[in-house]
């Protein structure tokens, strides 16, 4: 993890967490841009949160806009139209249930349309410095099996088991460094493994091709 953490400088920060450090982890920011986020490459995800945000600040402008407005905002996001209708009504839930701010728990993030463990970790870690939570997207759960750290099938199981096999310290880092290296080097399909700063250490579990880069 120490070896990452230098390795990363290299590299841009993934796009919910730049949106993260530009709005001061402002909890709705991160909220909305991760719900996007799924399944979306970053550059996608970075442009539709900033004409989103441009077009809606708070959960309250937000939850006024139709579904038909964020749907043209937010395209061209994978599943774009299930995401403009979940962030519709998780808007309204904001405003109606919390007063217009985002729940700190993890209990009440999973309430709100389309929030599933890997958006509420993340604001969690990022929004409310939570040091008890791993955010595992695919990128963390490709590289956590290659690595060998666990042996699981599904994101979820990847987080319950991470959280046994990792030192709690490094918790609330493990998705910013995964996810870095995902996009940079440790890819799905052809690793630069030659460009790898861990590649001593990495048994390369499941890995058959290389880049040659």
């Amino acid at each position: 993890m120490r070896a990452l953490a230098r390795a990363i400088d290299d590299h841009e920060l993934p796009a919910v967490e730049k949106i993260a450090e530009e709005s001061q982890e402002d909890p709705f920011d991160v909220l909305i841009s991760t719900m996007l986020s799924a399944q979306t490459r970053d550059p996608v995800t970075a442009a539709a949160s900033a004409r989103l945000f441009k077009a809606a600040r708070t959960p309250r402008t937000m939850a006024k806009l139709t579904v038909k407005r964020i749907e043209r905002l937010i395209y061209p996001v994978s599943f774009y139209r299930h995401k403009a209708v979940h962030v519709k009504k998780t808007c309204r839930i904001l405003v109606d249930r919390y007063n217009g701010r985002v729940p700190g728990s993890m209990e009440a993030l999973l309430t709100l349309p389309g929030v599933g463990r890997k958006t509420a970790n993340l604001v969690l870690i990022l929004s409310f410095k939570s040091q008890k939570n791993i955010c595992v997207d695919t990128h963390v759960h490709r590289i956590s099996n290659r690595l060998g750290w666990v042996r699981t099938r599904t994101p979820e199981e990847t987080e319950q088991a991470l959280y046994a096999a990792t030192d709690a310290r490094w918790w609330p880092y493990i998705n910013l460094y995964l996810v870095t290296w995902g996009q940079n080097v440790c890819k799905p399909v052809y690793p630069r493994c030659g460009a790898c700063a861990i590649r001593s250490v990495c048994p390369r579990v499941g890995v058959t091709r290389v880049s040659r880069r």
